[in-house]
């Protein structure tokens, strides 16, 4: 099966770079230099993934990634200067659900891309259904990736909803950071609690009453999160 991603980068190069790399694992890349050429191309075609430039001229790509997820949960890898640790967690904490510094190497780069789809396709290419999750005001339904609270039903980005299922499935069970990392991002933990954090927080605005006294996901101080074992 082959996966076709969308570049929004004002970098020709890189974006020409991209597209030859990716190649290589049968995912074909459509590229564009600007965030409004970015959303226009959305509108036309199917992606499985967005590689989104946080600094471009018009639109950067904060006000285009909030644009993308006014309408998609299709998964966003952002591109950030080095260093730029603000940006980062800006990203993560706007919906992003990854992110890869510059300069980077190419081969992180493909591993993170087919990660990304793999998380993103994997429930549409399995005839088996699953019955929803059902808690106390919270309804996961597996096979559309969506959840129902008091606020209605909506589909959730690839790593929120990864996360919120992992500690579903494990209720009442204090999982750590690392165990969180590992299982959502699938690689081997490395110590930058930033991204967990990000997602948990863009994930109890959507499903909690109130994400300052979270109800569902609860932090367990010092170790890491739990899901609520009496809802």
């Amino acid at each position: 099966m082959s996966y076709k991603i969308l570049v929004i980068d004002d970098d020709k190069e890189l974006c020409a770079l991209i597209k030859q790399s990716v190649a290589v694992e049968s995912i074909d890349a459509d590229h564009c230099y600007s965030g409004t050429d970015g959303l226009a191309m959305l509108q036309k075609n199917d992606y499985q993934l967005i590689l989104l430039d946080v600094m471009m001229p018009g639109l950067d790509g904060f006000q285009t990634m909030e644009k993308i997820r006014q309408k998609s949960s299709v998964p966003i890898l952002m591109l950030t200067s080095k260093n730029d640790s603000t940006s980062k967690i800006r990203g993560l904490r706007s919906g992003a659900d990854d992110y890869l510094t510059k300069p980077f190497d190419m081969d992180e780069l493909i591993a993170r891309v087919v990660s990304l789809i793999r998380r993103y396709t994997r429930f549409n290419t399995t005839g088996d259904h699953s019955q929803p999750l059902t808690y106390q005001g919270l309804t996961i339904d597996m096979d559309s990736r969506s959840v129902t609270t008091q606020n209605g039903t909506f589909e959730l980005p690839p790593k929120e909803f990864d996360l919120l299922l992992f500690c579903a499935k494990n209720q009442g069970k204090i999982l750590t950071k690392q165990q969180i990392y590992e299982e959502v991002w699938g690689e081997s933990y490395v110590y930058d609690d930033s991204n967990i954090m990000a997602i948990i927080s863009r994930l109890r605005k959507k499903i909690e009453s109130d994400s300052s006294a979270p109800y569902y996901i609860q932090t367990v101080k010092g170790i890491g999160y739990r899901f609520n074992k009496e809802v």
